[in-house]
């Protein structure tokens, strides 16, 4: 399992194929918030860490392809 105590703010995340997910804006219990400036809709969006691969340099890796891990966002209220 990844450092989840290594994600800080401005990393990117990337999807396991290598596509650019979003930027952590912050962790947030065990999600990670998203900038509003990478989304289409201009929410913030989360990811739960359950999905973090690796953190490596200044990159969040994910275990799922960028695509299943938009269609699986939580939306901020």
């Amino acid at each position: 399992m990844a450092d989840i105590s290594q994600i800080r703010e401005h990393m990117n995340v990337i999807g396991a194929d290598g596509v650019h997910v979003g930027t952590v804006d912050h962790l947030d219990g065990d999600r990670i918030k998203l900038t509003k400036t990478d989304s289409g809709d201009g929410k913030h969006h989360y990811i739960a860490t359950g999905l973090v691969a690796e953190v490596e340099g200044d990159d969040v890796r994910l275990s799922a392809n960028a695509d299943v891990a938009v269609s699986i966002f939580e939306e901020s209220e």
